[in-house]
């Protein structure tokens, strides 16, 4: 049995949701609504404030959606509530980033500033050289910010680029001169 896949997922008094035909979920909460459409052969049932994804059999497919499918609507439910946001750095002399109505503009050292408009439903902060991402569905804040960080990848030896504010580059060791 799924560790994860058996525990339940509790949902808060503010926040609705409903579970039709096909396994179609959708989660309305003071944030906004999420929806999505879960494989029809996982079992999905709501018992009073909790949510219960049961597997139709021990199948390796329904094994692997089992924890996959109670994972999501947690993060879901979390969504609706909280929201995620996701913190990036843009280190390097010269490296800028500012916000322009919707538009994020990067000037990353190449010949031209590199503009990013905001998906529906993200919201990106910018304070100082720190971009924030922020929304309500994780997959979408955690793709924006992995498209904002490849326009300039952190670099080994001085550690120029832009990376997540938790993450760690691994520092190399420059040429040494042949005497």
């Amino acid at each position: 049995m799924s560790r994860i896949g058996k525990m339940p997922v509790d949902v808060p008094k503010e926040v609705e949701v409903k579970i039709n035909e096909g396994n179609h979920i959708t989660v309305k909460g003071p944030k906004g609504s999420l929806e999505r459409t879960f494989v029809a052969e996982m079992i999905i049932k709501q018992e009073g404030d909790q949510i219960i994804v049961e597997r139709p059999n021990d199948l390796k497919k329904y094994r692997s959606l089992h924890g996959l499918t109670r994972t999501l609507i947690h993060n879901m439910i979390e969504g609706v509530t909280k929201g995620y946001e996701k913190s990036l750095e843009v280190n390097g002399v010269g490296y800028r980033c500012a916000k322009q109505g919707k538009k994020l503009v990067l000037n990353l050292g190449y010949s031209h500033p590199v503009e990013m408009t905001d998906p529906d439903g993200i919201e990106t902060v910018v304070a100082e050289n720190v971009v924030t991402v922020k929304g309500m569905s994780k997959e979408k804040v955690g793709q924006y910010a992995a498209e904002i960080r490849t326009k300039r990848l952190p670099e080994p030896y001085k550690g120029k680029g832009i990376k997540y504010k938790d993450e760690h580059i691994r520092r190399k060791v420059g040429k040494t001169g042949k005497k």
